[in-house]
């Protein structure tokens, strides 16, 4: 990972807001746009989920999936427009969910499709790349991915949606949705956030602020799974973290950490055994974790948590100069990125 990546500008559509100013204010006050959703679960009672309400209710899985990301991608268009950029040369990275029953590999094609054809309409020539999946996708993508040109910003965006019946119903079936009967399970949520990233040269040819460092950047695999005999421990999770807390530089703690929690008792435990294993690098314990504001958001977590942690040093209300963004996707990738307050 090159230390000196930046990022410039940051974009988010969730239940609580529609860009990412607003968003960050509304997780700090609290605020919930998890509202009951007009779907009934086996026992008769409704859900609750994190929905956009500004979308259209007729709409679900990829098709809610493509505003949302669309949407994200608008704003940080918007937030980029420079004389100078030659928009024919941004790339697009792109994290979605894994497939699973109400969003499938071509859904993730058509997603794609349908991306690429709307952003030509922005002046964006090249291609939507699919970079990741799950929640760990944004992060794993940046690992992978983000060695940016001299010429032009790269914007990695994640979106997800839980929002269509065939999704709900596989949740119920696998005991993962919160309710009456499986208070292990989580509150379904949708979203969409983008970081976009940027080199020294196209920061200061452009005149982009340098909204945050990416210090460092690691990833790992879990063997043990969500139904496996013994939960999980921690250790792939403990090797993602520890990968990226080389680049404390020096600083012997993050000042707060953002995780993509949401109620399971799988994941609350495997970041205790995290926390265990790593120990006092990981500072005295100051987490955000926004799941009762918004839901599991999937593929999404990872920009999201970002962008939170950008704008706390943005509005000056930040603990310290380093965040921790921390995500686990279902199937098994943990990832870990370090983060620094611009100089």
């Amino acid at each position: 990972m090159n230390p000196s990546l930046a990022i410039v500008a940051v974009g988010a559509r969730t239940p609580v807001g529609l860009a990412a100013e607003p968003t960050a204010a509304a997780v700090r006050a609290g605020l919930s746009g998890i509202r009951e959703y007009p779907f009934l679960a086996t026992n008769g009672e409704p859900l609750n989920l994190g929905v956009d309400a500004r979308l259209d209710a007729r709409l679900e899985g990829r098709e809610r999936v493509v505003q949302l990301a669309q949407s994200v991608l608008l704003e940080v268009l918007r937030k980029l427009n420079r004389p100078g950029l030659d928009r024919s040369r941004v790339r697009v990275l792109l994290a979605l969910p894994g497939a699973r029953p109400g969003f499938s590999d071509a859904d993730a094609a058509a997603v794609i499709d349908t991306l690429s054809s709307h952003l030509r309409a922005e002046g964006l020539t090249r291609p939507v790349e699919l970079a990741g999946r799950g929640h760990a996708g944004v992060i794993a993508a940046i690992e992978r991915f983000a060695h940016p040109a001299d010429d032009a910003p790269l914007l990695v965006v994640g979106a997800d949606s839980h929002a269509h019946p065939d999704t709900l119903v596989w949740l119920e079936r696998e005991r993962m949705l919160a309710s009456e009967g499986a208070r292990d399970g989580f509150v379904p949520g949708e979203a969409a956030g983008c970081l976009a990233l940027a080199s020294p040269r196209v920061c200061q040819t452009l005149g982009l602020p340098r909204l945050a460092a990416v210090a460092a950047v690691g990833t790992a695999y879990e063997d043990c799974s969500r139904t496996s005999e013994t939960g999980s421990l921690g250790v792939g999770m403990t090797r993602a973290v520890t990968t990226a807390l080389v680049g404390l530089a020096g600083a012997d703690h993050v000042d707060v950490v953002h995780l993509d929690i949401n109620g399971e008792r799988y994941r609350s435990e495997e970041w205790g055994f995290v926390t265990l294993r790593v120990g006092g690098a990981l500072g005295a314990g100051d987490y955000v974790s926004p799941c009762e504001c918004w839901g599991d958001v999937g593929a999404a977590s990872g920009a999201l948590l970002a962008g939170l942690a950008v704008q706390s040093w943005a509005r000056g209300y930040a603990r310290g100069p380093r965040a921790l963004v921390a995500t686990g996707s279902l199937d098994g990738l943990r990832s870990a990125m370090l983060l620094r307050a611009p100089a």
